[in-house]
């Protein structure tokens, strides 16, 4: 049987922060607070969702400044609305992303994408980068009723693509996807080429991909 690869997609397949942060800094500049939000040095909040760029700016507005109630809310429908606008403009695919695929397809395995990133911008952003034909199937935030951490998108990840789950694995950057493998009962690889590098080794998956390069190799040790 074809073994399957489960794909995280911001911080995984492609360096989507300057796009991410941008779209916080906007929210802010539109209240008169500047950017609050550094494009390098805050690159790693962004891979923790909208809301939590918009918490690490709030929490350095100044002291006699007040949001007022919903404001959170209203800067978070504001965020994604700008980010769907400007989703590709700094967002770069990490080196070797797009060789890697071209193998796994070429050697028979099944690709799927499990992102908590919303469907519909997951599936523009995928086209934008040009590989999303690469992909059989796409599991978003909200696809199901539920996200990672839960195990239940990546098995229908899995599911959508007609493969197995115990012959699959999951290749992410976080603790979210650190906690998915697990709760799914799969293997996990973590990229060392994120915000994090090596730091991630924290996390004890059960592999470090270094560069796409090595991402054929792992696949036919574990699938094959």
């Amino acid at each position: 049987m074809t073994g399957t690869v489960v794909f995280d997609l911001d911080g995984t397949l492609a360096d989507t922060s300057g796009d991410l942060l941008a779209a916080a800094n906007a929210c802010f500049a539109a209240r008169g607070l500047g950017e609050l939000l550094d494009p390098v040095e805050d690159a790693l909040i962004a891979f923790h969702g909208g809301r939590a760029m918009l918490r690490a700016g709030y929490g350095r507005m100044p002291e006699d400044v007040l949001l007022p109630p919903g404001a959170e809310d209203e800067d978070y429908n504001r965020l994604l609305q700008h980010y769907g606008e400007n989703i590709a403009v700094h967002t770069r695919l990490y080196p070797g992303a797009v060789e890697a695929l071209a193998r796994l397809d070429a050697e028979g395995f099944r690709l799927a994408v499990c992102t908590n990133k919303p469907e519909s911008l997951a599936e523009t952003l995928l086209r934008e980068l040009g590989i999303r034909d690469a992909f059989a199937a796409l599991i978003g935030a909200d696809t199901l009723p539920v996200r990672k951490p839960d195990p239940r998108p990546y098995r229908a990840a899995v599911e959508a693509v007609s493969g197995d789950l115990g012959q699959s694995f999951l290749l992410g950057d976080t603790e979210t996807d650190r906690r998915t493998a697990a709760a799914a009962g799969v293997k996990v690889a973590l990229v060392a080429f994120g915000p994090e590098g090596n730091a991630i080794s924290r996390l004890k998956p059960d592999a470090l991909l270094h560069h796409f390069d090595e991402l054929p190799e792992l696949a036919r040790n574990w699938l094959r």
